[in-house]
């Protein structure tokens, strides 16, 4: 297996205030890594620092498997700003291939084709004139993630992707991402307050408190006394 992505004693946080620290774990290419923990525990920072928008307090992030920058995915928690958008689904997702341009000022007929692609592959072709305000919550982020897609072929990151959507929705959501895992070979690293999708979908869970709580394969992490205590009905879950 090709590890794409390597943390060794890495310490997170804001300003020299560390959220969590003695991050050890490493993924490989085609897994799906399902974040959890509870409220302020570094999830979303986490997110931030692997797209190198933070740094980590201390430790090493090493990335493999020829993996560059500009070759992450990201797919971030969506605000009501970005929510109301003035701009063609189509717009939206070739902005998505802004890092293959350089310094062209425009996009060209192959970079066209990555986007009209990846809209078909998430059955939203017929939405690609369509003012991005105006379009529904799963169809919105239906456009952001082929957006995202075509930033890359190999590691995928999510914030919160569902947040907002109804079941359905969020239903739809997390089956195309693991199908993408699946049969596009895509590294996928999500963030998720929802316990049950993570468990269902995930290959492996990563779970942050103060510290590393648990990182392994979700069959272990089901036999784990973390996730007896965090399912309790005293443990709680909220977003980070």
């Amino acid at each position: 297996m090709c590890t794409q992505l390597t943390c060794e004693n890495v310490s997170l946080g804001y300003e020299g205030n560390v959220i969590t620290k003695n991050l050890n774990f490493s993924i490989n290419r085609g897994d799906y890594l399902c974040v959890v923990g509870e409220n302020g525990s570094g999830k979303s920072t986490l997110i931030k620092t692997l797209l190198q928008l933070k740094s980590p307090i201390s430790g090493k992030i090493k990335f493999g498997d020829g993996l560059l920058q500009r070759e992450i995915g990201y797919l971030p928690q969506q605000t009501e700003l970005q929510k109301d958008f003035p701009a063609s689904a189509m717009e939206i997702v070739l902005s998505g291939c802004l890092s293959r341009c350089g310094m062209r000022p425009f996009y060209n007929r192959k970079e066209k084709i990555i986007a009209h692609n990846n809209m078909k592959k998430l059955g939203i072709c017929n939405l690609k004139n369509k003012c991005y305000r105006n379009l529904s919550g799963g169809q919105q982020q239906r456009v952001l993630l082929a957006r995202a897609l075509c930033a890359t072929q190999k590691m995928l990151l999510l914030d919160e992707p569902v947040t907002g959507l109804d079941p359905r929705a969020s239903l739809e959501m997390y089956e195309l991402v693991a199908k993408m895992g699946r049969e596009d070979g895509i590294t996928i690293i999500m963030v998720s307050h929802d316990i049950s999708a993570a468990v269902k979908y995930a290959s492996h869970i990563l779970h942050l408190g103060q510290e590393q709580l648990f990182f392994g394969k979700k069959e272990n992490y089901l036999k784990s006394d973390i996730y007896r205590a965090f399912m309790s009905p005293s443990g709680g879950y909220e977003n980070d």
